[in-house]
């Protein structure tokens, strides 16, 4: 897989309409009501990527197997989830196994359309879903402090250290803020806390949804919602949830004349899940043949043994070689066995660090 997101925001901001889109397929009901959506909704998609159709044009193999992103879509979030208030904060469980935020934030006006909160306000309503998020973490880490209190007594100093850690980081959520404000300066903290699965911690990615006629941003309404993000160091999308919803009932070529007409090159998913790698620092690699092209997802810097282990742990403990063709040689010659005969497949070892869109093939006596 990919990554994994969980999509938060407040009820009515389009965050299942979106979700719908994003997930090419219509499993969350949409209405205009609040806590439309009661159970959690998942999605595993395929990652659209140019070079996999490009590479499988040439090598024509018999299947084709993308690498994959997860969207996990939760009830809305109100004021006062965190005492009871509307449904939301019941199932933040099901997002703190995820990598990555999501946060949809309404950015366009319609009085058809019910705010929970009255009014389209940006600035209150991220604030809103920071402030259950900070909440949420910090009933976990109240209730795990004091378990580790009374068992630091035991003299273990670990333990004690681990203790005063939590201590330290329930009195800086106590204050309203995010734990990754805190965590990013003292990392060492990150290992001591990762059982919890911690939100706020997690890196969030905010999606301004927008009307048809702001699709390109020109809004106040966007511009509050980078300003909010360039503070934290979070990155923002513009995209409009219908129409995302409108390119699902289109052929590929006339999505593209369609996003073109808009003055966009890329459709909200692609967009979100380009924004999604480089917020996670991932990259993808290739395995390519006669019986199949596949994608894999690794992290940045990722060396060939460790890439290796991501198809099976058998060849990256029996790895000898990583045969590789960068995607540029492969985009001028368009033939891995040409590549070969051109020099352009290089021999690496185990500490050769993978880079975006290597095509690769493993050697191993496993």
């Amino acid at each position: 897989m990919g990554f994994s997101c969980g999509i938060v925001g407040m009820p009515n901001v389009g965050k299942s309409t979106i979700f719908n889109a994003l997930s090419k397929a219509q499993k969350a009901e949409s209405a205009n009501y609040p806590f439309c959506t009661i159970e959690p909704n998942k999605s595993i998609i395929g990652v659209p990527d140019e070079r996999m159709v490009f590479i499988t044009k040439y090598v024509k193999p018999k299947s084709i197997v993308p690498t994959t992103v997860e969207f996990v879509d939760i009830a809305g979030l109100v004021r006062g989830a965190s005492k009871g208030e509307g449904l939301g904060n019941q199932f933040l469980m099901h997002i703190r196994q995820v990598e990555a935020i999501v946060h949809v934030v309404r950015c366009f006006d319609d009085e058809n359309i019910t705010h929970v909160e009255g009014t389209v306000n940006p600035q209150r309503d991220i604030s809103i879903i920071k402030s259950e998020l900070v909440i949420a973490d910090l009933d976990i880490l109240e209730r795990a402090s004091v378990r580790l209190s009374k068992s630091a007594k035991s003299g273990d100093a670990a333990t004690k250290r681990k203790a005063e850690i939590l201590e330290e980081l329930v009195k800086h959520l106590s204050d309203n803020k995010p734990l990754k404000e805190i965590l990013d300066k003292n990392p060492e903290y990150k290992d001591e806390i990762s059982e919890y699965q911690l939100l706020t911690d997690k890196p969030v990615l905010y999606v301004a949804n927008v009307d048809e006629d702001h699709v390109l941003g020109n809004i106040s309404h966007v511009d509050t919602v980078r300003e909010i993000a360039n503070k934290e160091g979070a990155k923002v999308i513009v995209l409009c949830g219908k129409i995302e919803c409108d390119l699902l009932e289109l052929e590929a070529e006339e999505a593209e004349d369609y996003l073109k007409s808009l003055g966009l090159q890329k459709s909200g998913l692609e967009t979100l899940i380009q924004e999604g790698y480089d917020l996670l620092g991932l990259v993808t690699y290739f395995t390519a043949g006669e019986k199949e092209v596949r994608a894999w997802t690794i992290e940045r810097n990722t060396n060939a043994q460790k890439a290796a282990g991501k198809i099976h742990s058998d060849i990256e403990r029996g790895f000898i070689r990583a045969e590789v063709v960068s995607y540029s040689d492969f985009e001028e010659l368009r033939s891995l066995t040409l590549a070969k005969e051109k020099g352009k497949m290089r021999l690496e070892g185990k500490e050769y660090i993978v880079q975006d869109g290597d095509i690769i093939y493993f050697r191993h006596n496993v």
